[in-house]
């Protein structure tokens, strides 16, 4: 170990910034939010004026200057930071992620600061913004943890029931009374074992999608009850000892009936454990998401809803289709193929006009009848469309043409799903969107 991490109190400490320009900014603005007092000089100042400060950081880039600064700043007892002169330091600014309470720095000793930045981003998705709440909570109940449970062994198991459990989710929402209501209730034994389940969207396939929330909960989650469109590689994201239940379903094959799957969701909170029913794309578009909040609310179990990158928009942008454009689609409208009873009976006229977009979820056994109601309602034949099966993933298909021949398309292709129907003037080939609008212009 080169250096040694330290972290200093700021309350009640003046920090001292001699410089002007970017570096010396960019030094002020880690105090933004701190109840430091930063004392800013565009010029060295006497070093009377410097005996207040903790830290001292020297912005100054003309080498007359910074002796200059750097003399009146030894003269004080003050530690000492000269911007990218790392052996004239005292000590070292790290890499830092900012959590409140929560700080955590990345240091490689001056040696690679570039290093320890792309470090510093790797954690930022790790250690959501969520969690200063929980340090919040911390400091809120430190006093009423030491008070109630005087042996270390029973403060490590307290903090763990608190920050793991329903008042730790709560905390990680913002409620941090109702949390703190529910951290009293731990200490007293009075809490019963309650979990929560969370409705998450994994997203369209490609892990790198999934939001940094859903990511938190997904690694905190004690059982994960997911379908057969969550990507494998998403569920690797989770934690290696979470217990993994297949509820997925596909038409003419509901392997799980859904009253089961909310039924294991309620059974499962109320054993105490933290419960995710992971969703491909988003849980409240085509997802069921709402009949199973309404079975959990029902039930009175705490539930929350962790939105996802729906796959109708996840799937266009790795395909470059503009669901709207200004010169070929005003409005976009999502539909499914197929309804609560296995059948879709829409008024497709709704969907006739040329400058809109039809994106059909769970439309590859009914394309043929997609395509017909369409074209009898009025919508032309030469519409293009795509079809995108697997999408953002290796396993990817995507096949384009005109809507007179969506069936044959699909079948030319092997092409059974999970897959997309685009319809609209946007699903043609980007060169074709291109040369339209010039022809336009």
């Amino acid at each position: 170990m080169q250096s040694f991490p330290a972290f200093l109190p700021l309350e009640g400490r003046s920090i001292a910034i001699i410089g002007a320009g970017p570096a010396a900014d960019a030094k002020a603005r880690l105090f933004e939010g701190s109840p430091a007092t930063v004392l800013r000089f565009a010029e060295t100042p006497d070093a009377g004026e410097l005996e207040i400060a903790a830290l001292i950081f020297i912005a100054e880039a003309d080498p007359a200057k910074r002796e200059t600064a750097l003399a009146a700043a030894r003269r004080t007892r003050a530690w000492v930071n000269v911007v990218d002169a790392a052996a004239l330091c005292d000590f070292i600014t790290p890499a830092i992620v900012d959590r409140g309470e929560l700080v955590i720095g990345v240091s490689t000793s001056g040696a690679a600061p570039t290093l320890a930045r792309d470090i510093r981003a790797k954690i930022e998705t790790l250690v959501p913004a969520a969690y200063a709440k929980l340090a919040d909570l911390a400091r809120r109940m430190r006093d009423r943890v030491l008070n109630a449970k005087p042996s270390l062994a029973d403060r490590r198991a307290a903090w763990e029931s608190i920050l793991r459990g329903q008042a730790g989710e709560r905390a990680l929402t913002g409620d941090l009374d109702g949390a703190a209501a529910l951290a009293e209730e731990t200490l007293r034994g009075a809490r019963s074992a309650r979990g929560v389940v969370h409705l998450v969207g994994a997203g369209p396939g490609d892990p790198e999608l999934l939001t940094l929330k859903a990511l938190r909960i997904l690694q905190d989650a004690d059982i994960i009850f997911h379908d057969k469109l969550v990507d494998a590689r998403v569920l690797d994201l989770a934690r290696r000892d979470a217990e993994r239940v297949f509820v997925g379903k596909s038409r003419g094959d509901h392997s799980v009936p859904q009253r089961e799957i909310e039924w294991r969701l309620i059974a499962a909170a109320r054993a105490g454990k933290r419960v995710v029913r992971l969703k491909g794309g988003d849980p409240f578009i085509f997802g069921r998401g709402g009949e199973e909040m309404e079975a959990l609310r029902a039930a009175g179990v705490e539930a929350h809803v962790v939105p996802g990158v729906t796959s109708a928009l996840g799937v266009a942008a790795e395909a470059q289709i503009p669901l709207t454009h200004r010169d070929h689609a005003q409005s976009v409208t999502f539909v499914t193929g197929h309804a609560k009873d296995g059948a879709s009976a829409m008024d497709w006229s709704a969907f006739a006009g040329s400058a809109q977009t039809l994106v059909v979820y769970m439309g590859v056994d009914t394309a043929s009848q997609t395509a017909a109601a369409l074209i009898a309602a009025g919508r032309s034949p030469d519409t293009p469309v795509a079809v995108i099966e697997n999408g953002t993933t290796e396993r990817v298909k995507n096949v384009r043409g005109a809507l007179r021949d969506l069936p044959r398309l699909i079948g030319d292709a092997g092409i059974v799903g999970p897959a997309l129907l685009f319809i609209g003037e946007v699903a043609a080939a980007p060169s074709a969107l291109t040369q339209a609008a010039e022809d336009a212009a």
